[in-house]
């Protein structure tokens, strides 16, 4: 059934999901399928980060990003394809595009605590700034919340999907997720930079579902089926969560990876800073994203051949101008 076209995006409680209550949790599930079949994205509250938390965390991200430019470089390292470590200005564009975003960003990705498990060879070490002391901390502290909240949303998805409720636990766990503290750097003179250059351009992401933390100003849009953009404004106490290519590919569709984007603030505000931190939910690069059989019908043939999150994100990190071929 086709939903009507929003103008917002839905506002739901993670708490529903995780009361126990049966109707409720029954409630947020058919709520957060619906959302995702019509506009890709759903404003969540109650998701585990306090208050406190999210003010360290940005606090840090602060102090890091203030440092000089030939500081932070000292942690970028290219071999890595920026999946650990600094990114600097103007490096990572979208896909289809040359000019790069007006950005920086740095990644913290999943540290492996279970010597056991072979995928802890995958995966390159994490970079901490030394110049701030708690940085590590205020990160993994923050990765471990936001992955907590991402696999109950997975959970809630599986069963929208009427597929068992841990479907997702063991292809998530020790998962490839990073979680991406992003400055979009103030821009003093805007004729010095390329005309059609924009804080980040209009892209669809990669992973199985982002949790983005509330951003420090507007400038975040999605784009409705009928090609309308809106904007998207999150309560202080909501993080965003939206649907990502990796999901869209594995339910042929029928779950919506929204194209969004980070518009420019007017001229006159363009010398300010914005920060966001999403966090990109990843399964490990093992799990098949080949569709789902429940979710290929005759009038959903299926649409994508058959692949792996590694080969997928090797893929698009090259589009993205972040992996050399």
């Amino acid at each position: 059934m086709e939903a009507q076209l929003p103008n917002e995006i839905p506002s739901l409680d993670l708490a529903d999901f995780r009361s126990g209550n049966p109707e409720r949790k029954a409630r947020f599930v058919q709520q957060l399928g619906q959302a995702y079949q019509s506009i890709g994205f759903v404003a969540l509250k109650n998701h585990g980060l306090s208050n406190e938390q999210t003010d360290k965390l940005y606090s840090d991200v602060k102090a890091f990003f203030s440092l000089p430019d030939d500081v932070k470089q000292q942690y970028e390292k290219p071999e890595l394809a920026g999946q650990r470590g600094y990114v600097s200005k103007g490096k990572e564009h979208a896909k289809g595009r040359n000019t790069g975003d007006l950005k920086e960003f740095y990644h913290v990705g999943q540290e492996v605590d279970d010597a056991s498990d072979p995928i802890g060879a995958e995966y390159p070490d994490n970079i901490w700034p030394s110049e701030v002391n708690s940085f590590a901390d205020t990160s993994l502290l923050t990765y471990r919340t936001l992955e907590a909240a991402g696999k109950d949303v997975l959970r809630a998805i599986a069963l929208y999907l009427e597929l068992p409720e841990n479907y997702f636990d063991d292809k998530v766990r020790n998962g490839n997720s990073i979680l991406r503290p992003i400055h979009y750097y103030p821009i003093e003179n805007p004729d010095e930079v390329p005309a059609d250059a924009v804080r980040a351009a209009e892209h669809g992401d990669i992973n199985l579902i982002t949790l983005l933390m509330g951003a420090s100003a507007d400038g975040l849009q999605v784009k409705r089926r009928d090609g309308k953009w809106i904007s998207i404004t999150a309560l202080p106490d909501q993080i965003v969560v939206n649907v990502g290519d990796m999901l869209q590919r594995l339910t042929n569709g029928v779950l919506t990876s929204t194209i969004h984007r980070v518009v420019n603030p007017p001229r006159e505000k363009m010398n300010s800073s914005r920060y966001s931190v999403p966090f990109f939910m990843h399964p490990r690069s093992e799990m098949s994203l080949a569709a789902l059989e429940s979710c290929v019908t005759a009038e959903n043939p299926k649409k994508e051949a058959d692949i792996t999150a590694g080969e997928f994100l090797n893929e698009r990190l090259i589009e993205l101008g972040l992996k050399k071929k």
